[in-house]
């Protein structure tokens, strides 16, 4: 009984390192660039594609093979996502409205940020970000926003596993990075600059849930010299309160 869920596990990790090979820049990928990413052999991935492909999790395009439909589906299932996606688009679309700029909200999971919804402004600049992508908290406004309100476990956390540098301006010394944290907690807005990428700037402010902990992080982003995030921190704090009352959080003092 134990070997038989050993191997059920390991048939499960093997089939999740399959999904965690494709990437942003990499949608499609053939069976031997799946085994050499995954260190698994052709005859395994190919059995496993297969297999998956019968879920729904993956599909074939020629000799391609591409994340499925299901995932999608699956994705738009996931409560934390759905509840705080739905509440926010409202105040997302003003805030885009207001500042002809692209709003970025996302979540912290371990020491990286999620974004779990984008808008875009037809006038902004694009930006390299995406639904579903993932940064380094400590390099990003919305991440610094949330570490800023988190408990001191999750910061500690984030700052043992290393601060990894994105860009020349990326702070990477724990004791300065804990000094902007501070700073965010008194002021409330949090500041990328040039931070998760050379000219990118962003205002940011964390959201709250009932229960008063911060349950995500709403910012405004665009290109320095085209955006001016000091003037903008205003409207986005006021977005991110509006938010948070909305999600049933405690009243400020």
């Amino acid at each position: 009984m134990r070997s038989t869920e050993l191997n059920a596990r390991s048939v499960l990790d093997r089939a999740f390192a399959i999904l965690g090979a494709f990437t942003a820049d990499d949608r499609e990928l053939g069976i031997s660039e799946l085994a050499r990413r995954t260190g698994m052999a052709k005859s395994t991935v190919h059995r496993l594609v297969t297999e998956l492909e019968t879920h729904g999790m993956v599909e074939r395009r020629g000799t391609a093979v591409v994340l499925g439909l299901h995932l999608f589906e699956l994705g738009e299932l996931v409560p934390r996502k759905r509840r705080l996606r739905d509440a926010a688009l409202p105040y997302m679309a003003d805030l885009r409205g207001a500042t002809r700029q692209t709003v970025h909200l996302a979540v912290l999971d371990g020491t990286e940020v999620v974004y779990v919804e984008i808008l875009r402004h037809k006038d902004a600049p694009a930006l390299p970000s995406r639904v579903g992508g993932r940064l380094p908290a400590h390099a990003t406004g919305v991440g610094k926003a949330i570490l800023a309100f988190s408990p001191a476990e999750v910061v500690d956390s984030v700052m043992r596993a290393g601060l990894p540098r994105l860009a020349e301006r990326t702070k990477v010394v724990p004791r300065i990075l804990q000094r902007e944290l501070t700073t965010i907690r008194s002021t409330g807005i949090a500041y990328d600059y040039e931070e998760s990428g050379a000219g990118l700037v962003c205002a940011a402010s964390p959201v709250t849930g009932p229960d008063g902990q911060v349950v995500a992080g709403l910012s405004v982003s665009g290109w320095t010299g085209r955006l001016n995030v000091r003037r903008m921190a205003p409207a986005v704090q006021t977005a991110a309160l509006a938010l948070s009352r909305d999600l049933g959080a405690p009243q400020r003092s």
